[in-house]
């Protein structure tokens, strides 16, 4: 039995990143060997182990055979026969096929290390085009690492497209789309993930909304130019790291060409056809359709944008929201500063200030409201 740290441990190592998950992968062993050795097996089936004491994956070396469309459509053999080299061939990307011994020596089949520092993200072998997940992939790994200048080699993306083309990324399911877009969120350059699926053809497919923003003669303009909502994606990053607001920030600066109700629409569309947690779903929405109140200078407006927004009984999703409006220069970092403190003011309006203490009901309301307007207005006026 030979033991091996692979994928991402490796490559990450070789970057000079931190290593946050180690996977191992185990040559010359059957699953009976494994369990023998006090290895819990994950699931009935499938040969990955973890390991008695660390819970770190050991699974046993393998190949995988495509039985059908989509990314479920595999059948794979494990057996002491199979080799590392055949391993790792099933694997995405070459730098991603690197093997480690156990006495820190490299196993490299495919150039990965040679593609590092060639800058390139490039496919294993032709089985690449078996998985639609790897073309999401690709373009989340193109956000990761962006600052050390990885860009998807022409083969490789010529492949991409040729699966677009074949209808492979039609299978991809809403939780791996969504679990690709919340890791590439979290990423120096996130605007690539879209800018990669745009290069291969998937955007059109996967994100309609997005790729609309490039507008009709998007192949014409400079290669280099963003669309304006992929714009704002890449400038919020300077400033905020907040995945919700970044995805906020995205979602409510696309279609700025279409009226407000069409852009809720379709950004509620998006939101559903890939299960957006609720929390990314909310703000997204908000930011949306409270952009005219955070733009009015009336009373009324103000007061509806801390009320709707969640001024008064979620604090922090209105500290996110003013986020996106400052990243979307809806207003301003000074604008921003007056709001917070004006409900944080007007939050503490309660009814005992209230001058008559026989209302009941819902009249209490109006008249707590009352005064907020008031307050807001006498701000305003100063």
């Amino acid at each position: 039995m030979d033991i091996y740290l692979v994928g991402g441990a490796v490559r990450d190592k070789l970057l000079d990143l931190p290593v946050r998950e180690k996977d191992w992968v185990v040559v010359g062993a059957s699953p009976q060997a494994m369990l023998d050795q006090g290895y819990k097996q994950v699931g009935k089936g499938f040969p990955v182990f973890l390991h008695p004491e660390t819970g770190e994956e050991y699974a046993l070396a393998r190949t995988e055979r495509k039985t059908g469309p989509g990314y479920k459509g595999f059948a794979f053999h494990a057996s002491p026969d199979v080799t590392l080299e055949q391993d790792l061939e099933r694997r995405d990307l070459t730098i991603n096929a690197i093997a480690e011994t156990t006495d820190g020596t490299l196993i490299d089949p495919y150039h990965g290390q040679q593609d590092l520092k060639l800058g390139l993200l490039r496919h294993v072998s032709p089985a690449f085009a078996e998985d639609p997940v790897r073309v999401l992939r690709v373009a989340r790994f193109a956000a990761q690492f962006s600052k050390f200048g990885l860009k998807v080699a022409h083969e490789t993306n010529a492949l991409m497209r040729e699966m677009v083309n074949n209808g492979e990324v039609d299978h991809l399911v809403a939780e791996r789309v969504w679990s690709e877009l919340a890791k590439a969120l979290v990423t120096d350059s996130p605007q690539k993930f879209f800018t990669v699926l745009r290069g291969c053809g998937a955007l059109a497919v996967l994100f309609p909304e997005v790729d609309h923003d490039y507008g009709e003669h998007g192949e014409a303009h400079n290669r280099q130019s963003l669309p304006a909502a992929l714009e704002a994606l890449k400038t919020t990053v300077a400033h905020n790291n907040d995945p919700q607001v970044r995805f906020a920030v995205l979602i409510s600066s696309l279609g700025t060409d279409l009226d407000e109700d069409t852009r809720s629409s379709q950004a509620e569309t998006l939101c559903k056809r890939f299960r957006i947690p609720n929390d990314y779903a909310r703000l997204a929405l908000a930011a949306i359709r409270l952009a005219h109140c955070a733009r009015s200078a009336t009373p009324e407006g103000t007061l509806k944008l801390m009320e709707s927004g969640g001024a008064f009984k979620n604090t922090g999703l209105w500290q996110q929201l003013l986020s996106v409006y400052t990243a979307t220069r809806i207003i301003d970092q000074g604008r921003a500063g007056e709001l917070m403190a004006l409900a944080e003011k007007a939050g503490s309006v309660n009814a005992a200030q209230l001058e008559d203490q026989s209302l009941r009901g819902p009249a209490i309301g109006d008249a707590i409201r009352t005064l907020r307007l008031q307050l807001i207005d006498s701000a305003g006026s100063k």
